[in-house]
């Protein structure tokens, strides 16, 4: 019997943001459900992260940002995956965004945005239901 292929996703800190913590609670969330993670670190910047996804293969990138600067920052990703023929790759992300900047980032694609508050088993249960294992 073959293995199911697992969901691989690219978890990053873009931007100057040094704070950490939450991140790595949900990327060990992840791989502890079972997927693949790949957690790029601290400081990266859009081209490197979508540098790494491509490379990587992975179907999401979740971005964590606490900065301030996400509108800048999901909005270079996505460009970056749109000129490199990825978009494809879903985007998610979450920290300390203003409500009144959901609807225009998800309005520029990305998938979903968790505040402050969610849990990991809402962030594990999301993945799973929006991106389907690869086949």
């Amino acid at each position: 019997m073959d293995a199911v292929p697992r969901i691989r996703v690219v978890i990053a800190k873009p931007g100057l943001d040094g704070h950490d913590r939450g991140v790595k609670i949900v990327a060990r969330a992840l791989r502890d459900a079972g997927m693949e993670v790949v957690y790029t670190g601290l400081h990266q910047t859009p081209e490197q992260v979508v540098r790494t996804a491509i490379q990587e293969d992975a179907a999401a990138i979740g971005l964590s940002i606490l900065s301030g600067a996400h509108m800048t920052l999901f909005a270079r990703v996505l460009e970056l995956l749109r000129e490199n023929d990825a978009s494809d790759i879903m985007v998610f992300g979450g920290g300390i965004i203003p409500e009144a900047d959901m609807p225009a980032l998800q309005e520029m694609g990305v998938a979903r945005i968790f505040t402050p508050g969610a849990t990991t088993q809402e962030i594990v249960g999301w993945v799973r239901s929006a991106i389907r294992s690869p086949a």
